[in-house]
């Protein structure tokens, strides 16, 4: 596996001269983000580098082709991914560098939003996720770090790369202790995503999860636009998988009254 220290030469030696690396952005649970700029087209892409533990016990082959699967995907409201490959060991992908905040980045500076703004982007978030499942193709991760808002629009980011994951793991069954924090994205056994915005399903790691744990995601995400906050806020991972799968969520109009 690539060291953290050297991971940014190796990536820049396996991307050779077709990619620039400019700088690191950071990155969450699943992975370091990069910004690199196209030698040949000059446009600015960004780079994600798997964390090794994530990476542990995936075959690259099968990440690559769930990922050129996604990679199909084109739409107004889906950012679509360019590329897939290895850097010593650690899986990555490529895909076009959005310029906007996360739609996690406005709700904590802004709270809950107007019930207009929050239909509007419910709403193309929806049209974003109709259109990528009738190719085929679920998210299993979609929460608002994975929603990119550019021009005042929804744009859906990392499509394809949860169920990438999920399909790429070696071994392993059913659903096993969570890790991460509630909103970072974790491994349930088989079943991989974010325990806050988890369809009672996908935790239990069941096997038959297709994409209505999406439009789960996407009711999750409409009641935190609206309440400020997720139905089963400031619990633990394990606490939150629990609460999916046996509890009803609070009244939206308690809070929102």
């Amino acid at each position: 596996m690539a060291a953290p220290t050297d991971l940014r030469e190796q990536l820049q030696q396996t991307l050779g001269t077709a990619y620039a690396l400019e700088r690191e952005l950071g990155g969450g649970g699943m992975s370091r983000v990069f910004v690199a700029r196209d030698a040949r087209l000059g446009r600015r892409v960004v780079v994600k580098v798997l964390h090794p533990d994530l990476a542990a016990g995936l075959s690259a082959r099968r990440f690559e082709r769930e990922v050129a699967l996604a990679a199909r995907l084109q739409h107004p409201h889906v950012i679509p991914l360019l590329s897939a490959g290895d850097v010593g060991g650690l899986p990555y992908y490529t895909m076009p560098f959005v310029e906007g905040e996360t739609l996690r980045a406005r709700l904590a500076r802004d709270g809950a939003l107007p019930v207009a703004d929050a239909v509007r982007l419910v709403r193309e978030l929806a049209d974003a996720l109709g259109y990528a499942h009738g190719q085929g193709v679920v998210h299993r991760d979609l929460k608002p770090e994975n929603v990119l808002l550019s021009g005042g629009h929804a744009v859906v980011a990392d499509f394809g790369v949860a169920k990438a994951l999920a399909s790429a793991t070696r071994g392993g069954s059913g659903a096993a202790d969570a890790v991460g924090d509630a909103t970072g994205t974790t491994a349930l056994g088989m079943a991989v995503g974010t325990p806050a915005y988890m369809a009672p399903e996908q935790a239990l790691g069941d096997p038959a999860t297709d994409h209505r744990a999406d439009l789960y995601a996407l009711g999750v995400i409409a009641y935190e636009l609206l309440a400020g906050a997720p139905p089963f806020a400031g619990r633990t991972p394990q606490q939150l998988v629990a609460a999916h799968v046996s509890q009803p969520p609070p009244p939206l109009g308690a809070a929102r009254p």
